[in-house]
């Protein structure tokens, strides 16, 4: 193993697992810190990203949809920033004292509920434009997630119509600022009023409640012949009855786990699919964040304390994201 400069600090606080379950297990305690192998960075984490697969996760989905034997105490978090705190021997491009955001799906060496975190060097960048730590906790997965939907899946092109449905939720709010960056036409269906509002701000060229009985009349409007793509992130039944509003021969593309899985009208395909990270995939992300204004929306911040409560709310109503202050 290639030596690295070790944490100040043996030992950290972190939101770990004795066992899988329910929220209850979410208990901080002293861990010790990870250290960076050659090809990895230590992060001394300030934020991290609170995700909708996080509970999931709390109750051992992750490992074994990964075939993993987990290893206990195990601490959660694919997202989080932070500052490096050391650099593995064979890391280049980023080096002690940057500030960084970074993702590891089911990372063995532990998440980012916790004051340090290893990943592995190309899953990490260099926070891009103007972000400030929360806002980059809870970029990357969904970050990362929406774009390779419209650019790699759909194919989006400029001048095509794109509907995003859960336009004002994680992925979904990211999807219609890289769709109007892509050079799309954006419908972006929403939840609530907010969520319309919030939409049309980000750039959405058309926006509608997809709870509302006007959503079909508001595409037909917005898209005559019909919208050639659709990125969802939602399913249920105003999901399948927004998705009529799609063209035959046109596309719709969702990340795997949307459930009930999204039902094409006839002569149009669905493709499912997971978001990937890697260095090539992170810079591209960053190159569109950073050719414009551009919002990562943090709804909710919690301590570290409160990582039950952070994980709650994720079934209350809110826009964007939701964050857990780490430092």
């Amino acid at each position: 193993m290639t030596q690295t400069k070790k944490a100040k600090e043996k030992t950290m606080r972190a939101v770990a697992l004795d066992r899988f379950g329910g929220p209850e297990t979410l208990q901080i305690k002293t861990v010790p810190t990870p250290e960076a192998d050659a090809d990895e960075i230590l992060i001394h984490v300030e934020s991290a990203g609170v995700g909708a697969w996080d509970p999931f996760e709390r109750e051992g989905g992750f490992v074994e949809v990964l075939g993993r034997e987990p290893k206990f105490p195990y601490v959660l978090g694919t997202d989080g920033a932070g500052t490096v705190a050391a650099v593995g021997g064979k890391v280049k491009g980023l080096k002690e004292g940057d500030r960084v955001y970074a993702a590891e799906l089911g990372n063995t060496k532990g998440g980012f509920y916790a004051e340090y975190a290893v990943v592995k060097a190309d899953n990490a960048s260099v926070i891009p434009g103007t972000l400030n730590m929360d806002q980059a906790a809870v970029l990357p997965s969904d970050g990362l997630t929406a774009l390779k939907g419209l650019e790699d899946v759909l194919g989006l092109q400029p001048d095509e119509s794109v509907m995003i449905f859960g336009a004002s939720g994680g992925i979904g709010h990211l999807a219609v600022q890289l769709a109007k960056r892509l050079g799309a036409r954006v419908f972006a269906v929403a939840s609530g009023e907010d969520g319309v509002s919030f939409v049309k701000r980000l750039g959405a060229d058309a926006a509608v409640d997809g709870r509302s009985d006007t959503v079909l009349d508001v595409a037909r409007e917005f898209a005559p012949d019909g919208i050639d793509a659709a990125l969802v992130t939602a399913g249920g039944e105003a999901t399948d009855r927004a998705l009529s509003a799609i063209r035959p021969g046109g596309r719709i593309a969702h990340p795997n786990g949307v459930m009930p899985v999204p039902k094409a009208p006839a002569r149009v395909s669905v493709d499912a699919y997971d978001g990937e990270g890697g260095r090539e995939a992170i810079d591209r992300l960053n190159q569109l964040i950073e050719a414009g204004p551009f919002e990562v929306h943090v709804h909710r911040t919690f301590p570290l304390e409160q990582a039950a409560e952070a994980q709650a709310a994720l079934e209350e109503h809110h826009l964007g994201k939701i964050a857990l202050r780490v430092g």
